[in-house]
Formats: C-alpha cells, sequence, structure tokens
C-alpha cells in the first residue's frame, strides 16, 4: 500500500517451521521507494517474495527493470530471503552495512551459526554486495528525493535504518522492539541507543518498520516509548531469573523462565531468544 507520496509498504506474511507440527506465523514489510526513474528496494522478504513484489510494481505502473538497488536493512532471513532471486531478473546492486556482508554473500555459513528453523526453505541463497554503507551516508534517487543512513545496531551489528526528509519518515528495520513479540537483539545497550538516536530524528510524521504497521501523527512517538518499555521490561525479567535460579549455565532454561515471565508463547524458548536474554545480562544500567 502507498504510505505517502515516494514510499509503499508491502506485508509479506510467512512461517518459521518450528517443528513437524508447530509452524509460526510471521509477515515482514518490505519498504519501496518510488522516484521518477528509479524504484529503490528495501529489503526483499523471504524465498519466493519476488513474485509479490513484481506483482505489485505492476500494478502501480512500474517494471522490475526499474528496481536498479535494494538496500538490506540487514542479513536475517525474512530480509535477505528473496534478494538472489531479485537481483537475478533486475541485475539490482545490493547495498548493506559492512557488518552484515559475511552473512549476506555466505548464507550458508549465517545457517550454521545462526539456526534459523527452517533456514533453507527461508533463504534462497547467497547475493554480493555492490556497495558497502556507513552511518551518515546518503542515497540520492531524484533532485528532491534521497534517503539518509542511519547506524542502528542492537538487533544485529550491522542493522540499518533510512531517514526519507521529502516524506518526513523512517524506516527502521527491526530496530525498534515489539511489545509481547519475540526479543530478537545481539546487544541489550545497542538497542537501547539506537531507539534514542530514532526518537531524536527531526521533522519525522512517519514511522515504518519491519515489524509494525505504519505510525503516523504523532503515534510514532508511543511506538518508541513501548519499545523502550518492552526492552526494560525483558532486561528486568532476566535479572529477576537470574536471582531466582542460577540458570546462566543452561541458557535455555534461563529463556524458559524469563518467557514465563514475560508471557511469551511455548514457541519462544529457543536458542535465538536464549541468546538475546543472554545478552542482557552483559549489559550496564540503561540511560534515556
Amino acid at each position: 500500500m502507498q504510505v505517502s507520496e515516494h514510499l509503499h509498504i508491502l506485508k509479506i506474511p510467512f512461517q518459521v517451521p518450528i517443528s513437524p507440527e508447530l509452524k509460526l506465523d510471521r509477515f515482514v514489510n518490505v519498504l519501496l521507494v518510488y522516484g521518477e526513474s528509479e524504484v529503490v528496494l528495501v529489503d526483499s522478504g523471504v524465498a519466493g517474495t519476488e513474485k509479490r513484489i513484481f506483482t505489485y510494481l505492476a500494478a502501480t505502473g512500474r517494471r522490475p527493470v526499474e528496481v536498479k538497488r535494494m538496500i538490506l536493512s540487514h542479513s536475517h532471513p525474512d530480509h535477505l530471503g528473496a534478494s538472489r532471486a531479485i537481483k537475478k531478473l533486475t541485475d539490482c546492486r545490493i547495498l548493506a552495512h559492512p557488518a552484515e556482508r559475511e552473512w549476506i554473500e555466505d548464507t550458508a555459513r549465517q545457517g550454521r551459526e545462526r539456526p534459523v528453523p527452517g533456514f533453507n526453505e527461508l533463504v534462497g541463497g547467497p547475493v554480493p554486495v555492490s556497495v558497502l554503507l556507513e552511518n551518515g551516508d546518503k542515497i540520492k534517487i531524484d533532485r528532491e528525493l534521497a534517503l539518509e543512513v542511519i547506524h542502528t545496531p542492537g538487533h544485529s551489528p550491522g542493522s540499518l535504518s533510512l531517514h526519507i526528509p521529502a516524506d518526513s519518515a523512517v524506516f527502521t528495520g527491526d530496530a525498534i522492539p515489539l511489545p509481547g513479540d519475540l526479543p530478537i537483539f545481539t546487544d541489550w545497550q545497542q538497542s537501547w541507543d539506537s531507539l534514542n538516536l530514532i526518537k531524536t530524528l527531526p521533522e519525522t510524521k512517519l514511522l515504518l518498520s519491519s515489524w509494525a504497521p505504519p505510525a503516523a501523527n504523532g503515534a510514532h512517538q508511543e511506538v518508541i516509548v513501548r519499545g523502550f518499555d518492552w526492552l526494560r521490561r525483558i532486561k528486568d525479567a532476566v535479572a529477576e531469573a537470574g536471582r531466582e535460579d542460577l540458570p546462566g549455565q543452561d541458557p535455555l532454561k534461563l529463556c524458559r523462565i524469563v518467557c514465563d515471565k514475560l508471557d511469551l508463547p511455548a514457541a519462544a524458548v529457543n536458542p535465538l531468544v536464549a541468546a538475546t536474554f543472554a545478552a542482557c545480562l552483559k549489559s550496564g544500567p540503561e540511560e534515556e
């Protein structure tokens, strides 16, 4: 759907196979930035998403050949999954942060080091990164349309957000944790600091993310506040669980205790969430 003059959000539903009997329903938002003669795609969704993206382009009067650049906000399967197919069909350049490059260009390594259930079903294969992005870079599309790159680590080391001044918008990828959803981050303090950075962006009226509907007309600040609250709740629950028992020797035991405290579903007791809770043990006091 079109959310502003140049920005379109495409919601991609998918399933993560936790076990033969259990599949976790998820979705991810893909961002399309429409310039006069170019479409910039931000993230690709899971494997197979290219069909939905190209169908949407056709429905809005654009063509796949206009996708000349694809920015990957980070390297996780639901953002990377269809990039190989899209690259093959459009010959677009791939842009990403240096800290994500290895897992983008070597998806087999990512599958070994971050064993997401159903990884090979979600990811269509590796893709070469053409341009490395750093905090403060500007991606010019038209004379009045540019994307400003913001490094917002925490969810992953090289997570990127994009500020779009022409539309008074920011796309935050997975940088803002969603209350009640599975907590996934590698560094609690970096997540907190990234939220503070997003909160202070000037003239932002539209907040777009991978995990939630668009927020506008002041509601975006409430989304950020809820993200802070959820991070604080997670950290407090981990600290309380550590005092009740000594589960540090068994990450999944800690994960189970914390998930109970946060009323998270049984599917949340997995190695990815366990690693998130372990990251909380390494962080210092937050500063807002």
